[in-house]
Parts: C-alpha cells; structure tokens; sequence
C-alpha cells in the first residue's frame, strides 16, 4: 500500500506555502499529494486547481489528486476547461477524484440546490467525461483529443458499487468514516469488481497515538487498500514520523 498525504489543512490554519509543503512532504517519502474542493466553512481551503498546480512545479514524479471536485458546483464544460489545464501542467501525475459532495455549505456558497446534488452528479459526469477524453462534444471544442486522467468516485453506500462499475477506482473518506465501516466498505468494492481503492484524508491530530495510527494503516494494507493518504493537522507530528508509520 502506498501512503500519501493532503497538501492542506480542513481547520483554520495560518496560509499554507504550497511549494514548501509539497516539497517536504515528498523529501519525507509520500508517494503522492492530495486536495479538497471546500468553500464557505468560515476559512480558506485553497483553490484545488491552484494548489496542485503549485505543487506540480514544485515537485517531481510524485501523483497529485483532487479528493474530491465537488462537479455538481461547476457547470461541465467550465469544470473541463480547468481540469484540462491542469493536466498540462501535471501531465500523467494528475488523478481526479469527484464527488456529489457532502456538505450544504459549499452548495449555499455557489447557490446551488444541495438537495439535488447526486442527480445533478449523475446528470454532469457523463458529459464531463467526454469533453476530458475527446477535448470536444456537439456544442463545444475545448482541445485536442489526449488521454483523460484516472477518474476515482467519492461515495459511500450504495455508490461503493458504482464506483467499482463505472469508475477507474474509488476513495473511502477516512475523514468521516471508521476504520470498521470503510474496510467493510472495500470489501463490497472488490467484490464488485473494483479496481483501485484509496482511503484519503485520515486525519493526524497534535497528541494523536501514533501507534494507533499504525494498526490503522497496518488494517488497511491487510484488507487490500491500494492507497492511504493522511491528513495531518496544522500542529501534527512531523511528516517525516508519520511516514515512517507505514514502511
């Protein structure tokens, strides 16, 4: 299993120097570097298409990831056009993760209807698809045809499922969900056929046991995770600890 980690805090924290960050985190060891879409909580998570692309020109051979786009706040060819630019920064290091998103406040931010927010998914992401795999659809050209990055779901409940079906792997929030209920979890994802399974954003807190950490990680790689990225906290231990966690 590999391990990586989130370029960004999900509490109030002083600005974070992306360079530096994903500097450190790869001299560390981390094998890839992850970010959120989160808007309107009261304090600045920075722009995921800005902060990978920093990270990007920072950094070499390590995977940068979105965990999650939140698609159902873009309209698919705005959504496309900034995906696409971002792949020409990040070439094949780029992994995209999508979701409908889980919290009414990002939706309240870009007045968006939260309640209708997996029918607008299921509606977008089609659409979405193509225009990264094909640069072009009937209505718009955005590019040239090229190869579309590695598309992973954000789901949980039946949409495990989905994942497995419809999409190139699946991320497991370990931000909001046990470690009981998302190997449970991954087991229906392999049995669906899935493919590539990430638990992301496992959060690492000041005075956090580390050697709880360890079982934590240790369970995931047992039950068959392909990836475990950590999300370790403004006054965290440093990366260089957490990453030894998991040789």
């Amino acid at each position: 299993m590999r391990l990586g980690a989130t370029l960004t805090h999900l509490v109030p924290a002083p600005p974070v120097d992306v360079a530096d960050r994903a500097r450190r985190l790869v001299d560390a060891g981390f094998e890839s570097l992850w970010t959120p879409e989160v808007v309107g909580r009261g304090f600045l998570v920075p722009d995921p298409f800005v902060t990978l692309a920093v990270a990007a020109t920072a950094t070499e051979g390590v995977e940068l990831g979105t965990a999650t786009v939140q698609v159902p706040l873009h309209h698919p060819v705005e959504l496309a056009h900034r995906i696409l630019s971002l792949a020409s920064v990040c070439g094949d290091r780029l992994t995209l993760g999508v979701s409908p998103g889980s919290t009414a406040t990002d939706s309240a931010a870009y007045d968006r209807d939260h309640a209708a927010r997996f029918h607008t998914f299921r509606e977008t992401v089609p659409r979405l698809r193509r225009l990264l795999a094909d640069g072009h659809d009937e209505a718009v050209d955005l590019a040239p045809s090229g190869t579309a990055p590695p598309v992973l779901l954000g789901s949980w409940g039946a949409a495990v499922e989905r994942a497995a079906r419809e999409f190139d792997g699946w991320l497991a929030s370990g931000y909001r969900r046990t470690p009981d209920e998302i190997v449970e979890a991954h087991g229906r994802f392999r049995a669906a056929g899935g493919r590539r399974a990430v638990v992301c954003a496992i959060p690492v807190a000041a005075g956090d046991d580390l050697g709880r950490l360890r079982e934590v990680l240790a369970r995931y790689a047992e039950a068959g995770f392909d990836d475990a990225v950590v999300l370790i906290g403004p006054d965290g231990p440093p990366p260089g600890r957490v990453r030894a966690l998991h040789a």
